[in-house]
């Protein structure tokens, strides 16, 4: 939805005139000159232009717009092009300046801005203690200090930081309550003088920006918000462009994946499994957001939908005894093992095994080596356990549904601390492509189990649309 990113849009304040920068004459330049505007056919921006769009980041003051800048750029879901200026002005961040800056200039105490510098820098591996946070608490009474009610801005932008969180953090715990305390108390003022803010504010307290995908979200500011800030109409203008690109992109993977589905044979012989090749391409499409991944992503998409048919193997079709002998066939990868199963049975595992070693040689003719062993041990280590947590709660403690739910809630809070953690302090061993996505999963996975009564996906359906 639109309003749940467009919290710093909405926040973004107009240049000064006393402190025009470069940036701002190169947006001139883009208004003045039409052979900087982009293609009115959707074709990709040629590089020339592209260069023009990466000075106004170039430009900017990465202590002031530049941070806004960069959060429109991530909101619009075209980082991927400006990835080596988007790390220069983090990396020109360090917690010794912003403790600095915070302490001694007043500018830099508005909440939205201290917030927004505290989330940017935390998102891209850059630690800040939360207790900057704790300038904004009443010395009185140890809370946040209700003044603070009336700024909506930076009430959104805490809440937005306090996404952040990792585990021990009890100030961004608080953070989290009295930001949403006070939107949610908001919100019938906000009904009443401004339905496109209060719309805004519902949403964001729904789909934060850390825990959403500008893959789903984007497309809706597209003209539709115009801006005073000429940068954000710019990089609106851009991201439009792309998006119609890597939409012709992901068409054209879908063909691939829905092609190489058919042509296994898989969708005829195992007519009670589900054949949803575009649903499982979606984990894929939101997993890898580089439009360069573009093989990555198809066969990634192979991959899961083996998880699927297997899952539907199991829960659906075969006896008991055919289940043993599946497992013993795939734990051993010996073809010998599969001849008393169902002809059904032994396509799927023809077809698994043909597709571990498609990839794995595709590994080994990039990198020079076979993952074949470690895919094949994968596929043998799965323990084949389900079911719903609430029922394993209610029936293990004897709580009720509200009680399951809540423990549920605390445990993915808990599970996405952990995330925060390893994606903040950066273990060396994950790279940042990996970390990246690993969030994206992550954020993909409400969307992916949000079922209806008919045990349908409305909000999935209306992304594939939208998107496809």
């Amino acid at each position: 939805m639109a309003l749940s990113i467009m919290s710093s849009y909405a926040s973004f304040r107009p240049f000064k005139p006393s402190s025009l920068s470069s940036s701002q004459n190169i947006i001139r330049n883009f208004d003045e000159n039409s052979k900087y505007h982009i293609r009115s056919n959707g074709d990709l921006t040629p590089q020339k232009d592209l260069d023009k769009y990466r000075d106004v980041l170039r430009k900017a003051d990465p202590f002031d717009e530049g941070l806004k800048m960069i959060d429109a750029i991530q909101r619009l879901g075209i980082d991927y092009i400006f990835e080596e200026e988007i790390d220069k002005i983090i990396q020109s961040q360090s917690a010794y300046k912003f403790f600095r800056e915070f302490e001694h200039d007043h500018h830099h105490q508005d909440l939205y801005d201290v917030a927004l510098r505290f989330r940017l820098l935390r998102q891209h591996g850059l630690f800040v203690p939360a207790d900057i946070f704790n300038k904004y608490k009443d010395n009185n009474n140890g809370c946040f200090d209700t003044r603070l009610r009336e700024d909506i801005k930076g009430l959104l932008s805490l809440y937005e930081a306090s996404h952040l969180c990792i585990e021990g953090e009890n100030i961004l715990d608080e953070a989290a309550l009295f930001s949403a305390q006070h939107l949610e108390a908001s919100m019938t003022r906000l009904h009443r003088y401004d339905q496109y803010q209060a719309k805004f504010v519902a949403t964001t307290l729904q789909n934060p920006t850390h825990k959403s995908l500008s893959k789903f979200t984007a497309k809706d500011l597209f003209g539709v918000y115009p801006s005073q800030n000429g940068y954000i109409n710019l990089f609106q203008q851009l991201a439009k462009v792309e998006f119609n690109r890597v939409q012709s992109l992901h068409r054209m993977e879908i063909d691939k994946v829905t092609r190489w589905w058919r042509d296994i044979g898989l969708a005829k012989e195992l007519t009670f499994a589900r054949d949803q090749p575009v649903k499982w391409y979606i984990w894929s499409m939101a997993c890898l957001t580089d439009p360069t991944l573009s093989k990555q992503r198809v066969a990634l998409t192979k991959s899961i939908s083996f998880i699927y048919v297997i899952d539907d193997i199991f829960d659906m079709y075969s006896s008991l005894d055919e289940l043993i002998l599946f497992t013993q066939a795939v734990s051993s990868w010996e073809y010998s093992a599969i001849q008393k199963l169902p002809d059904s049975m032994k396509t799927c595992f023809r077809a698994l095994d043909n597709m571990i070693n498609e990839s794995s040689h595709t590994i080994y003719q990039k990198r020079g080596w076979s993952p074949l062993h470690s895919l094949r041990k994968t596929d043998e280590n799965q323990e084949g356990h389900d079911g719903s947590y609430v029922e394993c709660y209610m029936k293990e403690l004897g709580g009720s549904v509200e009680d399951a739910r809540e423990e549920m809630m605390e445990k993915i809070s808990d599970a996405w601390k952990c995330l925060n953690k390893e994606c903040i302090l950066r273990n060396p061993a994950f790279p940042p492509p990996f970390l990246k996505a690993s969030l994206n999963l992550a954020r993909l996975v409400p969307l992916m189990y949000n079922y209806d009564h008919n045990q349908r996906l409305p909000h999935l359906e209306e992304h594939i649309k939208s998107l496809l």
